[in-house]
């Protein structure tokens, strides 16, 4: 099995230094690490031309106006051999941090006096010898120019020392210049502001404590305070308990029953016993003479049964249910039509009208729209669209099945308007959206190109110039947050320089989320590249795929870096699981296969278009079914399909797991762009994802073959 969790970089195209001819900066000439998709078809006659809406960019190395300038802050600090001999030594003293050897901080720290990367030196010491350094060499480091993240890393920790020790005055001072809130910040500057404004900072306390969530230790005196106070009321404790239980956040909800007043006590045993084993509670519990907090892990106890299996609870349900006031009741079938539409059960929908007026979650109101369109009751879908908040209805996929369901009950006028608000939104609703207007709009923006004055300017920013360095070094981590900083409120020329300056440097990722951000210029080009193209095209023949989708695959699966791997374990461009590769390895007879050998590149590339001509196949041909298999597994991307048959945008939209439902989405908008940029035919969106065969269908259609 494949997956696409979030790739946790373990190397990148930027540790090879061969590529540069300055030891981070320059590409020699006549070479990229990367593949454009003009120069990938290059002596390939079998590679399709470009469409002329999305013109590919020329191959080309790094301007000579794109190295750090002569009279650049970093030139002045440093040249680039410099930085490359300091290397070892930078690498030793960030081990040491990490392992905190303050002597070999100590010793290492003067020799970075003039680096580019002295702010991380100066955050590592100082970080060491937090609680112990004065005021003033704490201030001077936090005034310099936050070109950074590592000033507003360590002013957090700062403040966070400063509340520990209550040196409010100091605190205070500070925490308005914190650029990156922190929950434990917020209960310490609520602390400090109870010194002139005790009510005021309690009652903004009381609007942390609805959450089912925990908070921060620091928060707890605030809390108490406002307990004592009444301002925090039994209600709210009561309150807060529910929703701690919604969330089944068990030490929280064992926490707050401790603090429950006799009359809704509530004994640690029963709680422990209505989450673990629900069946023998609800067998043991007297409801006929139950108070409302034992009705309350009652019905707890029977959204655990639902979310084992709808029929179970509700069986269980049946013979109860008398015992519950009105209310509860409705409040029971809002829970279990929750539960039943996220295992797609078709009674959900019945479930879910038994729940009447009452107060439903933006979860369950989003599962009672899934369950509507997988019923094809568009009444139904507009009704529980409009009885979400102003913030979920503004949310692109209910914008688009609003209009959808307008246009399904007569209402067209409307749905259009809704249809061209959204086309002009890039990405999948935006897609989906177009394809129901007649004409249809453009599918991509005229391109805008970045000038190389900007590339210039862009390239000769410190943080940049460290974010390179950084990737260079193979330290991923703190080199994406770096250049996140860095391009933090560029604008659209900048980002797109940005996503050049990346692009060039073989750092896809980033080039990608520049190019993603930008508002009203863009580069569809450096949104979508084709990077590794030539080495895909002998592998997309021989397994008879869609380039297109293959690509559309690959970005969103390791945004193109050959060595990303997952949390899971999932390596390489296409994000293969190990046992997969060694199942895949052995049906294609791979000689001397072995684990290692699974982040290179065309290895990588063999066995993961095999698997997804396998999964393809086994699922119909259907690239819909087979896009979610190749990320959640293929007997639950078939378990998914419905009784009937069912649009592909319904289907997916009515995954259960929200990263499949996100990830397949992203699969097919990305298909769609390639397939222009690769000058293919153009399909809709919606045409391309088609029809999903009720399950029947696609069982028989796999006996025939």
């Amino acid at each position: 099995m494949l997956s696409c969790a979030a790739p946790e970089f373990d190397m990148h195209p930027m540790k090879l230094p061969l590529l540069f001819a300055l030891p981070f900066l320059a590409l020699p000439a006549g070479a990229a690490p990367y593949s454009s998709i003009a120069n990938a078809t290059a002596g390939s006659t079998a590679a399709p031309p470009i469409s002329p809406g999305i013109q590919a960019a020329p191959a080309k190395p790094m301007a000579a106006s794109a190295v750090i300038p002569a009279n650049s802050p970093i030139q002045a600090k440093a040249s680039g051999d410099a930085l490359l001999r300091k290397d070892p030594d930078f690498l030793a003293m960030r081990d040491a941090f990490r392992i905190g050897d303050t002597g070999q901080v100590d010793r290492l720290y003067p020799l970075f006096s003039a680096s580019l990367l002295e702010p991380y030196v100066a955050y590592y010491y100082l970080h060491m010898h937090l609680e112990a350094a004065d005021a003033a060499s704490i201030k001077q480091f936090l005034s310099r120019p936050a070109d950074t993240p590592m000033i507003d890393k360590l002013r957090g920790e700062w403040l966070k020392q400063l509340g520990k020790t209550q040196q409010w005055d100091a605190f205070t001072e500070e925490y308005p210049r914190l650029v990156n809130e922190d929950p434990e910040l917020l209960c310490y500057a609520l602390q400090a502001r109870r010194r002139v404004q005790e009510q005021g900072a309690l009652v903004e306390a009381r609007r942390l404590w609805f959450s089912g969530e925990a908070q921060p230790e620091d928060c707890m005196p605030l809390f108490d305070a406002a307990l004592v106070a009444g301002i925090i009321s039994e209600d709210d404790i009561w309150q807060r308990f529910r929703l701690a239980l919604e969330a089944v956040n068990m030490p929280l909800a064992r926490q707050l029953a401790a603090k429950l007043a006799s009359r809704r006590g509530i004994s640690p045993a029963a709680l422990d016993k209505a989450y673990s084993n629900p069946g023998r509670y609800l067998g043991s519990v007297n409801l006929a003479k139950a108070k409302e907090a034992e009705r309350l892990l009652a019905l707890f106890a029977l959204r655990r049964l639902a979310k084992q299996s709808s029929q179970i609870a509700i069986s269980r349900w049946e013979r109860i249910a008398a015992y519950f006031p009105e209310p509860e009741q409705r409040y029971f079938y809002g829970w279990l039509g929750y539960e039943a539409s996220r295992s797609l059960d078709n009674r959900a929908l019945e479930w879910y009208k038994l729940a009447g007026d009452t107060a439903l979650a933006p979860p369950q109101l989003a599962w009672r729209t899934r369950a509507a369109l997988r019923q094809g009751d568009w009444r139904e879908v507009l009704a529980s669209i409009e009885a979400m908040g102003q913030d979920q209805q503004r949310e692109k996929a209910w914008r688009y099945w609003k209009a959808r369901a307008l246009d399904a009950t007569g209402a067209h006028l409307q749905a259009q308007a809704l249809f061209e608000a959204l086309s002009g939104e890039y990405g999948y609703y935006g897609q989906l959206s177009a394809g129901e207007m007649d004409p249809p709009p453009p599918s991509a923006p005229e391109r805008h190109m970045p000038d190389q004055e900007v590339i210039d300017n862009v390239q000769a920013q410190p943080g940049v110039q460290r974010a390179l360095s950084l990737y260079r070094l193979g330290l991923d981590t703190e080199a994406s947050k770096e250049w996140a900083w860095a391009v933090r409120g560029y604008d659209d020329r900048q980002l797109l320089a940005a996503a050049e300056i990346a692009l060039r440097n073989g750092i896809y990722d980033r080039s990608i989320d520049a190019a993603e951000h930008t508002r009203l210029l863009h580069d569809f080009n450096l949104r979508f590249p084709a990077p590794y193209r030539s080495e895909l095209q002998e592998h997309v023949r021989s397994n008879e795929l869609d380039e297109a989708w293959v690509y559309g695959l690959m970005r969103q699966e390791s945004r193109f870096v050959i060595r990303a791997n997952s949390s899971v374990g999932a390596a390489g461009l296409m994000q293969i699981m190990p046992e997969t590769a060694r199942w895949v390895a052995r049906k294609i007879g791979m000689k001397n296969y072995r684990n290692a050998l699974i982040n290179e590149l065309s290895t990588n590339l063999k066995l993961g278009t095999y698997y997804l001509k396998t999964v393809l196949s086994q699922l119909g041909n259907n690239p819909v079914l087979a896009s979610a298999a190749y990320n959640a597994g293929p007997n639950r991307a078939q378990q998914w399909r419905g009784d009937k048959q069912l649009e592909g945008a319904i289907y997916i939209e009515t995954i259960p797991f929200d990263e499949t439902r996100d990830y397949v989405k992203k699969v097919m908008s990305n298909t769609t762009y390639y397939a222009q940029l690769f000058g293919q035919p153009q399909i809709p969106l919606k045409q391309r994802l088609g029809v999903v065969t009720p399950k029947d269908a696609l069982s028989a259609m796999s006996n025939e073959r």
